[in-house]
């Protein structure tokens, strides 16, 4: 059973969120680098965002299912804590990447003309344009997750609702979850022409949902029982996402192993290098390094290019390398100075409101 106890912190899970955001990085930067060939596990890096929703799924549950299925939880505060996660350094990306858009064009430099979409604007503003409610895909392209992540947020009650009922048959909520993400993509290929997993702008709402679902189904497995020789499984897990990416699995087969090897993570003990500080505060990071991908990549590349001469915007292994291995430092910045400052901000204002009603329920009882 789940019981209502405070949940343990998962360091190993916290460490994993930085090599999903190194994946998409690798993903998002090969192609300004020199070289004619792109290996099978960059190809997949877009898969390092479904790591994301399935982690996101998982934790969320871990933090808050209990509360949910014992009538604890607060659904405005379990917002109001998400937004205070999250909406600070997308608004503030969204305004670097228009900042960055403008002032390329005043320079005379070349840029993908949908960066500065306005009419696109609205929608990012209220993280809404991974819902089929941009007209293109502008802006901090990155935050169509933190969209599609709004939405799973809002549903949460509904994923919850679900889990709840199933905690005590773990198997058939995981293997429910399973049939659910490969019949959601067989259903999207068919219908769509192209995978669910490579949708952004239009689809990225729908995007989450299997994700979200097997990470919610995980977590109850995971509270059922820990694995046996857990580093051992994780490990297993790493290379059969690497065998079944090369030879052309299909996406929903590698999801469906990182979601193994985020069960294995989480039952390892808080030992260990991936419990370690170091690998925990890049974790931290994790959601800045994703942020920052696209207002880094259009400042660093774009100077890079024209200081060496590059009109094709494809640059020298050693200068790519020292843009790529900027992007922790640049997200490092971004985390310091704007995402824990303002979310610290927001959650206290959030418990001074909760202080202030707390006291005028007992000046009430005692009136």
């Amino acid at each position: 059973m789940i019981s209502g106890s405070a949940p343990a912190d998962l360091r190993p899970l916290t460490a994993l969120r930085f090599f999903a955001a190194a994946w998409v990085a690798l993903y998002a930067f090969w192609p300004n680098l020199d070289v004619a060939f792109v290996p099978t596990l960059v190809t997949k890096g877009y898969l390092g965002v479904e790591l994301f929703f399935v982690l996101s799924g998982f934790i969320l549950s871990h933090v808050y299912l209990a509360a949910h299925g014992e009538k604890r939880f607060s659904y405005g505060g379990f917002l109001w804590a998400r937004i205070a996660r999250v909406y600070p350094l997308h608004l503030a990306t969204l305004i670097g990447v228009g900042a960055l858009g403008l002032a390329a064009v005043a320079m005379g430099m070349a840029i993908d003309a949908n960066i500065l979409s306005w009419p696109s604007l609205p929608a990012n503003l209220l993280m809404l344009h991974a819902w089929g409610l941009a007209p293109q895909s502008g802006w901090n392209h990155s935050s169509w997750s933190i969209s599609a992540e709004w939405f799973a947020y809002l549903a949460f009650p509904a994923f919850a609702f679900v889990a709840w009922r199933l905690r005590d048959r773990p198997v058939l909520a995981v293997t429910g979850a399973a049939a659910f993400m490969i019949g959601l993509y067989a259903a999207f290929q068919a219908v769509a022409g192209f995978s669910l997993t490579e949708a952004t702008i239009r689809w990225g709402a729908l995007r989450i949902v299997p994700c979200f679902a097997l990470g919610c189904a995980l977590y109850l497995m995971h509270r059922r029982r820990t694995l046996p020789r857990p580093g051992w499984i994780a490990g297993a897990c790493v290379l059969a996402m690497a065998v079944a990416g090369s030879l052309g699995a299909p996406d929903g087969a590698v999801v469906l192993l990182g979601g193994g090897l985020i069960l294995a993570l989480a039952s390892l003990t808080n030992t260990g290098w991936l419990a370690s500080r170091p690998a925990v505060y890049l974790g931290e990071i994790s959601y800045a390094v994703y942020m920052v991908l696209v207002p880094w990549q259009l400042l660093a590349v774009n100077l890079a290019a024209r200081v060496t001469g590059a009109g094709d915007k494809k640059l020298q292994l050693f200068v790519w390398l020292a843009i790529v291995l900027a992007v922790p430092v640049v997200a490092a910045i971004a985390h310091h100075l704007v995402e824990r400052p303002a979310r610290r901000v927001l959650r206290g204002l959030a418990d001074r409101r909760a202080e202030r009603h707390r006291v005028r329920q007992q000046a009430t009882r005692l009136a």
